[in-house]
């Protein structure tokens, strides 16, 4: 598109990013018991580069509210729309068979945005939880949002009802309350359609504050635009609000219709920058190309 520049979408990639896509029973056995339960993963929808690995593992990271976002951020392939499908009421049943079918013991549940509904899908988070732990409550379950904003346009109306979606999701105890930044200050607005930097450490803020004893965690796509000053800038300003995990990953472009790459980042600096992290403070840091947020989640 004529909107972007980058790196021409020819560029082979380096070969640090080349990696089989796993066996392929492994992965049509994951991704039959998907289809047949009527469920979306991020796996599939944002074309993840570890799929095949966390499929062989048989785990999935599941995509709540249906496969339709209200959002239109400029790297995500996550279809989108402002007229998403209706809630489906039987979901949380069927990712609960699911993750009974796979016996996992950590599940992560991330959601599209669904600016459309009232709550903006805190309650896709609770049901959910709910009926995973109803089979096993041993199960430890993170959840990944959305930053829960709008439905007023007063700025004080509008924080007060993000709070009150963010107290409903921390109040059905997941192990982990993970909000991505995904890029630095300055490209916000050219990446991250409809949220903002400030907002979003709001909400890791808010979290910590509310609920000190869940972790807050974060990630950042590089590639983008971003210079390193920037990154340790963003790390600081994660620490400042308390944020004790961080992912750092390569963006890979979808398709040629979004935000093109920038700059590939070596395997090097990947480890350097996750060296500063945990030199700021960060509990436990995930750094390296292929990195994403829910990667090893459960380690």
């Amino acid at each position: 598109m004529s909107q972007y520049s980058g790196i021409a979408p020819t560029e082979r990639l380096p070969e640090w990013l080349r990696r089989p896509i796993g066996n392929a029973s492994d992965l049509e056995a994951v991704q039959g018991l998907v289809k047949r339960n009527r469920l979306h993963t991020i796996c599939e929808e944002g074309r993840c580069p570890n799929r095949g690995e966390c499929y062989a593992a048989g785990t999935a990271t599941f995509l709540l509210g249906g496969s339709i976002c209200t959002r239109s951020c400029a790297f995500c392939q996550v279809e989108k729309g402002m007229a998403p499908m209706a809630v489906d009421s039987a979901e949380a049943e069927r990712v609960a068979d699911a993750v009974e079918a796979m016996k996992l013991r950590y599940v992560v549940l991330t959601a599209v945005a669904r600016d459309d509904l009232a709550d903006h899908g805190a309650s896709l988070f609770t049901t959910t939880m709910e009926a995973i732990r109803a089979r096993n409550p041993l199960i430890a379950i993170e959840v990944l949002t959305p930053d829960f904003w709008g439905g007023h346009p007063e700025f004080e109306r509008a924080v007060a009802a993000q709070r009150t979606r963010l107290h409903t999701v921390l109040a059905a105890e997941p192990v982990c309350f993970n909000h991505n930044l995904e890029t630095v200050k300055r490209l916000q607005g050219k990446v991250r359609r409809g949220a903002t930097y400030t907002r979003s450490l709001g909400l890791l803020a808010a979290a910590r504050e509310h609920k000190p004893g869940i972790p807050t965690k974060s990630g950042l796509m590089l590639g983008l635009g971003e210079n390193r000053e920037e990154i340790i800038a963003t790390m600081h300003d994660l620490r400042a609000v308390d944020c004790q995990r961080l992912t750092l990953g390569q963006y890979l472009r979808p398709s040629l219709a979004h935000i093109p790459v920038a700059r590939y980042w070596t395997p090097d600096e990947f480890d350097e920058l996750g060296s500063i992290a945990s030199d700021l403070g960060f509990q436990q840091v995930r750094s390296g190309p292929l990195v994403r947020s829910s990667y090893h989640a459960a380690d």
